[in-house]
């Protein structure tokens, strides 16, 4: 992970992404590796395809050429490294990024629906999938405000643990302060917006950032408890800030959910680089063992306890379990037992049924053709 990866757009200069990226590979000491992928034509004829794929080549061709001219000019001493792929952006990018300290891209368009959900799309994509942290530079980052500020969203989740330790360290490559901020959504019952609410979380994150603070006491670490929706709080705090630091999901959503909710509007409507953090791969393989323990104990023994589909040893003649036997599982809860049903197999395939015929007939009774 010595390289930072900018992703180049053919069709259009993404300047302020190749900016911030030049300038962090110069604060970090890192090699510049600029990419640029040339998506497949998905023409008709052939010819065409030809022509069109021909034509996307050496679009992409001027376009890094360009971009590494602009690098030069800021930067004269930077290693920069370029390649040209061919495949989807997305997945080029994502692929590289495996071996990368941080992938930046652009995106001034990223409300259009052709930015969303087209071929060439990758802030999405490559914001939930990426193996390391991921800079969207929307907007420039604010450099004329003193002292610099990186501000972070915490909610007391893993992934906002390593939004924090990565905020603290571009805090300290950058000589700026780092604000920590909690958003408190309000909510529907009353006795949750009282002052012992708000008192714990004032706790929850002030354990956040204790041993960061303690690590590094030169960091000057401001914390502050907001209510609000998050995505509106977390705008606003940035407004003035050199980044917002993010995890790159929260406490929210399903458990297979890759990007959260407050990411994606942070996407849209943050006024500077946002920067999504993701968990490190040892922690995505094996999880948090405290939560899978706590699982296993409680979750695990109510669905058990409760689950109607359970199997039974042959002396047990109760269907609650309680005093002829126990319940012979399959698995370790109820979630592994597969309930089988019978299904009757016919010789021969049935054909659907057809409408039933109408039976029309007149007044006295003869029946009329249909």
């Amino acid at each position: 992970m010595n390289e930072i990866l900018p992703g180049v757009d053919p069709r259009e200069q993404s300047v302020p992404a190749l900016v911030w990226a030049a300038d962090e590979a110069v604060r970090r000491g890192l090699v510049l590796r600029l990419v640029v992928a040339v998506p497949p034509a998905h023409d008709g004829l052939r010819y065409d395809a030809l022509a069109r794929q021909s034509a996307l080549r050496i679009r992409a061709e001027s376009a890094i050429a360009n971009a590494e001219d602009l690098v030069r000019e800021l930067h004269d001493g930077l290693r920069i490294a370029t390649e040209r792929v061919n495949g989807v952006p997305a997945t080029v990018l994502r692929d590289m990024a495996q071996h990368a300290a941080l992938a930046v891209v652009g995106s001034r368009r990223l409300g259009r629906p052709a930015e969303m959900f087209g071929e060439s799309s990758v802030v999405v994509p490559l914001t939930a999938r990426a193996d390391c942290p991921v800079v969207v530079v929307r907007a420039p980052e604010h450099t004329a405000v003193h002292p610099p500020t990186v501000v972070v969203g915490v909610d007391g989740s893993d992934s906002s643990q390593a939004a924090v330790a990565f905020a603290v360290e571009e805090a300290i490559l950058r000589e700026g302060r780092l604000r920590a901020v909690w958003v408190w959504p309000h909510t529907l019952l009353a006795h949750d917006d009282d002052e012992e609410g708000l008192a714990e979380r004032r706790r929850l994150l002030a354990e956040s950032v204790a041993g960061w603070a303690e690590r590094y006491p030169d960091v000057t670490i401001s914390q502050e408890v907001l209510r609000g929706h998050p995505v509106e709080r977390l705008a606003l705090a940035s407004q003035e800030s050199l980044s917002l630091v993010v995890g790159r999901r929260g406490r929210g959503g399903y458990s297979g959910m890759r990007l959260g909710s407050t990411v994606h509007g942070l996407l849209h409507r943050a006024p500077c680089p946002v920067i999504t953090v993701p968990l490190p791969q040892r922690e995505r393989r094996t999880g948090d063992p405290a939560r899978a323990d706590r699982a296993r104990s409680g979750t695990a023994d109510r669905a058990r306890d409760h689950c109607p589909a359970r199997h039974w040893d042959a002396t047990t003649s109760t269907r609650d379990g309680g005093a002829r036997g126990r319940p012979r599982s399959i698995g370790r809860f109820c979630g592994e037992v597969s309930i089988m049903k019978r299904i009757r197999i016919s010789p021969r395939p049935v054909r659907p049924r057809g409408p039933a015929p109408l039976d029309l007939r007149t007044p006295a009774g003869r029946r009329l053709p249909y």
